[in-house]
């Protein structure tokens, strides 16, 4: 609910546009005597609206779909205005959280008609450019109605809409990477929002077409990723097969890939991994070596992923002997994880943790799923980045109760609840690891509270820390809702 100021702000500023839209014209243009200095305070208010009054006036008469237009008569798109204002004016009024929002949607329905049913009335165009209408500001609205979705907090929804209050804003013409606002596009997609997913999507897409988005490499900025994980499987595969950079190429089709195989399409992830190793032999890719393997694995060809994992790990290694430059590329240890060497994995890990921290929860979640959980917590209890180690916990946890060992999965959950704890709810990214593993230990909602600290914790923190949290929470909560990770 709006602080009682903003409630009355809303209430005297609607009131003034709907009368000024509503009242003969005759009657603003005489002013009354001012007996009161209440009326005469009202009577001010309309006389200031008496601008967009008579713009609507005009709109009757200049494509507004005047009924009598000689006459002003209002016409039907003004009709419409007029009662939208008039229903939100009653909003405004009650303190009723269900009836605010039902009047709320009326009103939208109503703005939505006068889109569809009058497009070439000025008050469509308005509406569709999100100017203002006399003081009427529907750009404000409309945040207003997707903030309807907070009448229950502890809705997905409203944690989506809250997550995406904090992102900073989309700089146009889009010409940079915004995984976060492409995270949340996602994130509406699989939480059934799909209009507000293509809302956001959109402008990406447009972006990449026009070539706004690609670099001297030609990254398409993670777009094709995202549709692959909005299942717009044939448009990321058009815009990756657009791209020579061996780097975004293959690490689109080994998404592209591993989405398919999410989605069950083993042929579709069969013939990418083919495709994958295709173009990484021809392009000599060995940098990426390491995802060829990972998406071969998940096509099943564990053969020719081992084979091909071997000797890149030799190639690498002779390399660094030799030039004493970067050893191995971070993929490399999570596809010795995949293929089951522990050791090797654990070596790897340590030369390219600093980096790229995202490997240690996805090399020691993988490592506990095949039994080496010993090995993993041991390796996470020592990792110094607090919230690094809370996600490598909840992985872990994770796996424990994949395998069917409740006891372990009890001890992981107590860890991380003491390093919650040490932070005293300061830490949003800690505190949304450990609803992911509530989610997954206790199968029920209690992660929701614990969710709903999170995105708190994140509204009061600072905004170097609010600019960089949106993405990990979001994937945090595609995460605990459909059992899928967010890409790596």
């Amino acid at each position: 609910m709006a602080s009682a100021l903003s409630r009355v702000l809303a209430v005297l500023r609607t009131a003034a546009v709907a009368a000024a839209l509503s009242l003969p014209a005759a009657f603003a243009a005489g002013p009354a005597p001012a007996q009161d200095t209440a009326v005469q305070a009202v009577q001010d208010m309309a006389a200031q609206q008496d601008g967009a009054k008579q713009a609507v006036l005009a709109q009757d008469q200049d494509g507004g779909g005047a009924d009598n237009p000689a006459a002003g008569t209002p016409g039907p798109a003004n009709r419409l205005f007029v009662q939208a204002l008039q229903l939100i004016r009653q909003a405004d009024n009650t303190y009723d959280v269900a009836e605010e929002g039902r009047l709320l949607k009326e009103a939208d329905k109503l703005f939505n008609d006068i889109v569809t049913k009058y497009p070439d009335s000025p008050l469509a165009v308005q509406l569709v450019t999100n100017q203002f209408v006399g003081d009427f500001d529907f750009y404000e609205f409309r945040s207003r109605i997707r903030a309807l979705v907070c009448n229950d907090q502890l809705n997905s929804l409203c944690f989506l809409h809250r997550i995406g209050e904090m992102l900073p804003p989309v700089e146009t013409p889009i010409n940079a990477a915004r995984w976060d606002w492409l995270s949340l596009a996602v994130a509406y997609q699989q939480l059934g929002d799909t209009g507000r997913a293509k809302e956001i999507m959109a402008p990406f897409v447009s972006a990449v077409r026009r070539g706004g988005v690609a670099d001297s490499s030609g990254q398409d900025l993670f777009v094709a990723r995202a549709l692959s994980l909005m299942g717009q499987t044939p448009l990321a595969l058009d815009i990756t097969r657009q791209i020579n950079d061996c780097s975004t190429r293959i690490y689109n089709l080994a998404d592209i890939a591993k989405a398919a195989a999410w989605r069950g399409d083993s042929g579709l992830t069969n013939a990418l991994a083919d495709e994958t190793k295709s173009y990484a032999s021809s392009h000599n890719c060995a940098w990426e070596l390491g995802l060829v393997a990972q998406t071969l694995l998940r096509a099943g060809k564990e053969a020719q992923a081992r084979t091909l994992f071997l000797n890149t790990v030799e190639t690498q290694f002779s390399k660094f002997k030799e030039t004493r430059g970067d050893c191995c590329p971070p993929e490399l240890a999570v596809a010795a994880a995949d293929i089951g060497e522990p050791k090797l994995a654990l070596g790897l890990l340590s030369t390219v943790q600093d980096e790229n921290p995202w490997t240690i929860p996805a090399v020691l979640g993988r490592l506990a799923k095949r039994g080496e959980a010993g090995m993993a917590v041991a390796y996470a209890e020592q990792v110094a980045d607090i919230d690094t180690r809370g996600e490598a916990f909840a992985e872990l946890v994770e796996a424990a109760m994949k395998r069917g060992e409740p006891a372990v999965a009890n001890d992981l959950m107590n860890r991380l609840n003491k390093l919650t704890d040490e932070a005293a709810g300061r830490r949003p990214g800690l505190l949304a690891q450990r609803a992911k593993a509530e989610k997954v230990f206790y199968n029920d909602d209690r992660w929701r509270r614990t969710f709903q600290l999170a995105i708190n914790a994140a509204e009061k923190a600072s905004n170097f820390v609010r600019r960089d949290i949106g993405a990990p929470l979001l994937a945090a909560l595609v995460r605990i809702e459909t059992g899928l990770p967010m890409l790596d």
